[in-house]
């Protein structure tokens, strides 16, 4: 299979271009993209002839930044840069998370502000279009001075460290750099400061979570649709009309998904003279609920789409040549967004949680307990309402926001940290849990519909029972369910 190709440009990537690197896109680096490196390195090597310190060029780090290093332990700096802030924990981030941040690391170092130099993000977009990806750990960062230690442990193998997996198999740095016919890159000045100090976990984790919640948000529709359908309820609260006198855009967007999915529906038309007034809040608001939280992804969009194209290490290169220390690695941009990511899809599960009571309960629906056909001997989808509600309990304290907290660090000279990617962790755990819930949701809809004789269902929900279907047989006889919901 040929893989998609990407150039590293002039043009801003976007999260479309994230989703292809995690998918396997190979990448290379433009012809101006180069020039700008190139152009930023001389300007480094020219502040180097003055002499003058600069932070982290020929200074410790952090509290030591009053230390000024020798000219002949420059690059011995850089490589212990690595070494100690390599100190990461937990479990292994998803290799398609560990591709994004390769991606996004070279990126950024390739607007030309950073004064790397080309070899090394030559280095970089090796292991990652060899699919040669370094071991990095899930926890240790603090989210400013950026991804310190989860980058470190990205790079490592550069210089002949660390670890990677290849071909399902984990290897040394060393033997990485062997299979890639590599020798172990010698770290000039400021690079390893380059190399680990930016936002690329915490975005590379945010971005591929808040790819995967779009879809859930799409997903949620379908079954919300689905469950208002076989619930006998109305379409009378999806009104454009209506819902546009409180023209909030993602609630007109799902009022506007659930007409078209429920579109001929001989189902709605079979009780349109029933004494019933009004829905259950969790049909009836489904519009404001699942369009908040579409408003929310379109800020969260917005805050990575402007962090993919941020130069987020330093110090950094000005235009006309000064070096400048500051703080754009502080993660707070994206930590806010993270923890609104997490917030805006845990309701989407918590409305849906309650869709899967009404779909279940006997008491509240007129359907047979549980939904199965032989309710007693049999208990149908009853623990599966269980695992829905596990899951939506869990995100309640996974949406606690993580950018709520901080705590100083390196002798208080960095006191005050942004953990966002822990924000970005949690806002993950959140949209996986989530899915499996909404996956619940659609399992009991469709096993609802076996049980109503009026008519058609809707062009949209009637497709979606057909796909589900096509996964998932009609349940029958007690069975283990968790292979139905993945």
């Amino acid at each position: 299979m040929i893989k998609e190709q990407m150039t590293i440009s002039e043009k801003a990537i976007t999260l479309s271009d994230v989703h292809s690197v995690a998918r396997g896109a190979e990448v290379k680096l433009g012809r101006t993209a180069r020039e700008k490196v190139r152009l930023g390195r001389k300007k480094i090597e020219d502040h180097l002839k003055d002499g003058q310190p600069v932070y982290g060029v020929n200074t410790g780090f952090g509290r030591l930044a009053g230390k000024v290093v020798s000219e002949e332990n420059l690059s011995r700096l850089q490589r212990n840069l690595l070494l100690s802030h390599a100190c990461a924990t937990g479990t292994a981030l998803g290799q398609d998370i560990v591709r994004v941040m390769i991606f996004l690391r070279v990126v950024s170092l390739a607007i030309g502000r950073s004064g790397i130099r080309e070899e090394t993000l030559d280095y970089l977009l090796a292991f990652l279009n060899n699919d040669i990806l370094p071991v990095v750990p899930s926890q240790g960062s603090l989210g400013a001075s950026g991804d310190l230690a989860p980058l470190a442990h990205l790079v490592l193998p550069l210089i002949g460290e660390g670890e990677c997996r290849y071909d399902g198999k984990t290897v040394t740095g060393g033997k990485a750099l062997e299979i890639l016919g590599l020798q172990p890159l010698e770290l000039e000045p400021k690079e390893g400061l380059a190399l680990i100090n930016g936002t690329q976990a915490m975005t590379a984790i945010g971005s591929l979570a808040f790819l995967e919640a779009e879809r859930i948000a799409d997903a949620a529709d379908v079954a919300s649709g689905m469950s208002v359908e076989v619930l006998l309820g109305t379409k009378a609260a999806f009104d454009l009309e209506l819902v546009g006198l409180r023209p909030h855009p993602g609630a007109i967007k799902v009022a506007g998904n659930l007409l078209a999915l429920t579109l001929d529906s001989e189902i709605f038309e079979s009780h349109t003279s029933c004494s019933s007034v009004q829905d259950a809040y969790s049909l009836r608001c489904v519009p404001q609920v699942h369009g908040a939280t579409r408003d929310a992804l379109k800020y969260i969009e917005g805050v990575l789409s402007l962090e993919l194209r941020s130069v987020t290490d330093n110090p950094l290169l000005m235009s006309d040549g000064r070096i400048l220390s500051g703080g754009n690695f502080h993660g707070q941009p994206v930590a806010l967004a993270a923890d609104h990511l997490a917030l805006a899809v845990s309701e989407l599960g918590n409305i849906s949680e309650r869709r899967i009571e009404r779909l279940l309960n006997p008491d509240l629906n007129g359907l047979p307990a549980f939904l199965s056909p032989h309710a007693g001997l049999n208990s149908g989808l009853m623990i599966a309402q269980y695992t829905a509600a596990s899951l939506v309990s869990e995100n309640k304290v996974l949406v606690h926001p993580s950018s709520a907290d901080s705590i100083s660090v390196s002798g208080s000279q960095e006191d005050h940290v942004s953990m966002g990617t822990t924000a970005a962790r949690h806002a993950a755990m959140v949209v996986e849990n989530v899915r499996k819930v909404i996956a619940i949701e659609l399992i009991s809809a469709a096993q609802a519909f076996e049980f109503l004789d009026r008519g058609g269902a809707g062009k949209g929900t009637g497709l979606a029972y057909r796909k589900i279907r096509e996964r998932v047989t009609k349940l029958e006889e007690d069975r283990q369910l968790s292979g139905d919901i993945d």
